[in-house]
């Protein structure tokens, strides 16, 4: 790797043809016995590469977001612009002196105390005894950790070492900030104060990398993004459009994860539907529900929608007997986080009669406005008997549902979206 500065001076990062792989070994040695008994054994890899050909710019002065899905390649790319990792292939250029806030615990010792990995980290970073000194104070002022500064670092929680950390970094004065989830761990007041150093970073005309998972972070501070996925750029450039691409990726991914799940549910619900009696399949029940759907406005299959979508419930169900009147169908919602029940109708009460002559039948709830706020859901579908309320089938967890917000409803909590305005 190069680091040096570029020929171009509004230029503060340039990395080219940047690929970084990694050996991960497939044998587990436990002992120092099974190191001996290995040594002469042929060894067995398995290459994974976290960075492909990645190349791109990051100018004097800009906020630079990246995000991409865990394992895309973010954080090894910032330990090779930090000088952590060397690249395969490639070369990386700084033009400035770099500052990097990675994951927790690089540039500390646990049987140090809070004071001397202050000094110990700015050491690393580049600041003589004296810069440290004259900063001493307004490190431990910022990271609010007066009380503990000479407890050793072993006994601070996780939150308390990012302050810590953030602290040194912030105050090193360097012309490049390299942030890897900062706002990951910590409270909100804590974030609050790092968001607030963004603001001043950014008056100073500084560069900031900023890796994160929260897309409004992202979309608020940073002039341009980029977005990874399994190591390769798929996108760079306006934060939002960035943004919206990720959040499409991840719905993508949902989708296809939720499906696969619901396929082997749906195959043990057909296979728990029929019992034998002296080698004769038996029906269990007089009515079956057998899977649930849920549709967009165009006649898709989806499991994954953003707040405001069209959805459509449909309870596929079979009838094994005709001794019965009138049935119904109720379809409740719960947060899967929390349980907190969101809503439960069912056909009674909304006067709706279900019909059905033989064979395989379906019932379809349909709500032209889902407005549930970004969150996983679940389905609870029961069937009952209209006039003696007698259960027939009941299927929890029947159905997940994964929520996106819109730009609109990113910021909203609780689980519902109410259109409202200020006055």
């Amino acid at each position: 790797m190069i680091m040096e500065k570029n020929e171009n001076n509004q230029v503060a990062i340039k990395v080219k043809n940047v690929s970084k792989t990694f050996r991960i070994p497939h044998e587990k040695i436990n002992s120092v016995r099974g190191v001996f008994v290995n040594a002469l054994k042929k060894k067995n890899y398995e290459e994974f590469k976290a960075l492909d050909d990645v190349s791109f710019e990051v100018k004097k002065g800009e906020f630079f977001g990246i995000i991409g899905r865990n394992g895309s390649g973010k954080s090894t790319l910032l330990k090779i612009i930090a000088g952590i990792y060397r690249p395969n292939k490639g070369k990386m250029k700084a033009n400035g002196m770099i500052s990097p806030f990675l994951e927790l615990g690089i540039g500390f010792n646990p049987e140090l105390s809070g004071r001397d990995n202050i000094y110990l980290n700015a050491t690393v970073l580049g600041l003589t005894k004296k810069q440290i000194d004259k900063k001493f104070d307004d490190i431990v002022a910022f990271s609010e950790l007066k009380r503990f500064i000479d407890q050793k670092l072993k006994n601070y929680s996780s939150g308390m070492q990012v302050r810590l950390a953030f602290s040194v970094s912030i105050h090193a004065n360097r012309d490049i900030l390299l942030m890897d989830e900062v706002l990951a761990v910590g409270d909100s007041n804590f974030q609050n104060k790092c968001l607030e150093e963004f603001n001043k970073y950014r008056d100073l005309g500084k560069t900031v990398i900023l890796v994160s998972h929260d897309i409004s972070t992202i979309q608020k501070y940073c002039d341009r993004a980029m977005l990874l996925r399994k190591g390769k750029i798929k996108m760079i450039g306006d934060p939002e459009k960035v943004g919206n691409k990720y959040i499409y990726q991840n719905m993508s991914d949902e989708e296809k994860r939720i499906t696969t799940k619901e396929k082997k549910k749906n195959q043990k619900i057909e296979k728990d539907s029929v019992k034998k009696v002296d080698g004769k399949e038996v029906k269990r029940k007089i009515i079956e529900i057998r899977k649930v759907e849920t549709i967009d406005k165009n006649k898709n299959k989806k499991n994954v929608f953003r707040t405001g979508d069209a959805i459509y419930i449909k309870i596929n169900f079979k009838i094994n007997k005709y001794d019965i009147k009138r049935i119904d169908f109720g379809i409740g919602l719960y947060d899967a986080s929390n349980k907190n029940h969101i809503f439960g109708y069912n056909t009674e009460n909304n006067d709706y009669n279900v019909k059905f002559k033989n064979g395989k039948k379906s019932v379809t709830l349909i709500i032209e406005k889902f407005m549930l706020l970004a969150g996983n859901y679940y389905v609870n579908v029961s069937c009952f008997e209209r006039n003696s309320h007698k259960i027939l089938d009941i299927k929890e967890k029947i159905k997940n549902i994964k929520m996106y917000a819109t730009v609109k409803t990113k910021d909203c909590k609780g689980n519902i979206y109410m259109e409202h305005e200020w006055s």
